[in-house]
């Protein structure tokens, strides 16, 4: 059989016949491709919404948090890699869209509004998000994405109906930054126009040490944002040495400060993360 193209992100991996993607978690089955990962969850949580972040969706609420394996980004400095970086080998639990829906719901007494697709690149799990979605669609709860961004308009518009609100991660604002991660800087930015337009929305950008830390890309990332709406919620991250980045400090707490005065000339909602 020929090789089948994957649709959901702009990496488009050409797959044969068991083969598996970029992305560690989406696979050719010998009819489609389609996610690997499906139900395999790595890590589950009651989380408080804030957790996500999430600083203006039903604040003082909580969410189910679960997360699967593989990301279609390779950032150096990933703070979850021992997940996003992990392939089908990681040890999951498997859980059905039905169960997850029905675990969600009987959370509801401890405050739970929905399920967040979280901890790793929720959008390589596609077919697991949309089918628990819809199920909780109907019974009045939430579907929350934290994600990278890097998804095809096509895919994102399919499912953006059952989405009630998306963290985005903004790596920075250049497409030499994403270069370095395997990223496409424009696709990230469709996916927040796209998303603002239909949910609930809110950016984090993680300051790298010597990587993102400009005030000039700060300036023009916050202005950038509030062309879309003003009422963006920005989160302004502080790094940590992880992964294969352990020779830099910490960021300055004083620098996400600065960086957090420079986002508020631009956007009403700024806030200083991790300090």
């Amino acid at each position: 059989m020929d090789k089948i193209i994957c649709e959901i992100c702009p990496h488009h991996c050409r797959l044969a016949v068991g083969e598996v993607g970029r992305c560690r978690g989406r696979i050719n089955d010998g009819k489609k491709i389609t996610a690997l990962n499906y139900g395999a969850i790595t890590s589950i949580a009651l989380d408080p919404i804030e957790k996500k972040p999430l600083y203006k969706f039903f604040p003082g609420s909580r969410i189910l948090s679960v997360g699967s394996y593989g990301c279609n980004l390779n950032c150096p400095f990933c703070q979850n890699f021992e997940i996003s970086m992990a392939d089908s080998t990681f040890p999951t639990r498997q859980i059905t869209p039905e169960q997850l829906a029905g675990l969600a719901t009987e959370l509801i007494p401890q405050k739970n509004i929905g399920v967040a697709f979280t901890y790793n690149e929720p959008f390589i799990s596609y077919e697991f998000v949309r089918d628990t979605s819809n199920l909780l669609k109907a019974v009045g709860l939430k579907s929350v994405l934290v994600t990278n961004g890097t998804v095809s308009p096509g895919a994102l518009k399919k499912i953006l109906p059952l989405i009630d609100a998306m963290n985005i991660d903004l790596k920075g604002f250049s497409q030499e930054i994403y270069s370095t991660l395997g990223g496409d800087f424009e696709t990230v930015k469709k996916t927040i126009e796209l998303a603002a337009q239909n949910c609930h929305v809110e950016v984090t950008t993680l300051i790298v040490p010597t990587m993102n830390d400009s005030p000039d890309d700060m300036d023009a990332e916050s202005t950038w944002l509030a062309s879309i709406s003003k009422d963006i919620p920005l989160h302004i991250s502080r790094f940590f040495p992880r992964y294969k980045v352990t020779n830099l400090p910490p960021t300055p707490v004083k620098k996400i400060y600065e960086l957090v005065d420079i986002a508020k000339r631009h956007l009403n909602f700024v806030f200083a993360g991790n300090c």
